[in-house]
């Protein structure tokens, strides 16, 4: 037995916003938002305004939409990648969730408070330890509510959750588990079942219950993931090297300028800056010639035979 991976947008959507995931939806729901208590008696799944009819145009849109009991409309979110502007989108799938409810005719009166629960598999806030954090409008001296704070973003940090499967003793813990660990697990573990509706959300989550289109389109989605995170990682390691050896020729240029002024005495910003501008190995190069230099139409006429941006006027 093998389970799919709550974090695919495929897979999110099956378990939580299927015809049969009301009562799944509202008890993750419950946990994510309301500590676990019975907030929500009753929900409303309905279709998100944005979706990812494209393979592989899914940034940041909505996967789950719901409007439950007390009137407010609850946005769900799932975000693998860490990608540029994603809190932004963030601010404007709320905004726009809560401007939608309105038509041209309508009233203010009719609109009502949405929650964007951000579920990310990265962290969001490093310097902060907490899985959970909640955002509204606030004074920001005195920190008290503005009076119609209708807009609420939480956000669900993954990498931060660290327990085991025997440190669960909440639900929220257990759903969050859930989502992160699913996909790694063989069985149901024994501290899920006694949630009826995580059992049922392990129920659809089981791979032998999906078509072969189904599980093909899950493996596509798993590989471009993991194409466009070793894309990032790349870049990342890429800057890190190009910032070392720009600081290696930053070091070793300004040791050299400070040389070349013993031997031959002072040189001009323009030629300090020529100098600054080039890569490690004309600066070895520079480092060799420079003691054979005898004044400083020596040092311009070197620099002209190794730039191509040198000038004959510095």
């Amino acid at each position: 037995m093998g389970f799919i991976n709550p974090k695919l947008y495929l897979a999110f959507t099956k378990i939580f916003c299927s015809n049969e995931s009301r009562e799944i939806l509202m008890s993750f729901l419950n946990a994510m938002l309301y500590a676990g208590e019975s907030a929500i008696e009753d929900l409303e799944i309905i279709p998100p305004y944005l979706s990812a009819e494209i393979f592989g145009s899914k940034d940041t849109y909505l996967d789950v939409k719901a409007k439950i009991n007390d009137g407010k409309t609850v946005i769900v979110t799932i975000q693998v990648l860490n990608v540029a502007k994603y809190r932004k989108r963030v601010l404007y799938n709320a905004a726009k969730t809560y401007g939608m409810q309105l038509n041209l005719s309508d009233r203010y009166q009719r609109l009502r408070p949405v929650i964007a629960l951000n579920i990310t598999d990265f962290e969001m806030f490093p310097n902060q330890l907490e899985v959970i954090s909640r955002f509204a409008f606030k004074e920001t001296q005195r920190l008290f509510d503005y009076p119609d704070s209708e807009i609420e973003l939480v956000f669900i940090e993954l990498p931060k959750f660290k327990k085991e499967l025997d440190q669960l003793t909440t639900l929220t813990d257990k759903w969050i588990y859930f989502v992160k660990n699913t996909s790694n697990l063989e069985t149901v573990p024994d501290t899920m079942v006694a949630v009826p509706e995580i059992e049922r959300a392990f129920q659809i989550a089981n791979d032998t219950n999906l078509s072969q289109k189904d599980l093909d389109e899950l493996q596509k989605q798993e590989f471009w993931i993991q194409d466009q995170q070793g894309a990032i990682d790349l870049a990342a390691q890429q800057a890190i090297e190009r910032g070392m050896e720009r600081g290696m020729e930053r070091g070793k240029s300004e040791l050299i300028v400070r040389n070349i002024r013993r031997l031959i005495g002072e040189i001009s910003p323009d030629i300090q800056t020529q100098i600054c501008e080039l890569n490690l190995e004309n600066l070895d190069d520079l480092g060799d010639a420079m003691f054979d230099f005898e004044s400083v139409s020596d040092l311009v006429t070197w620099l002209q035979q190794h730039s191509r941006n040198f000038t004959d006027d510095i």
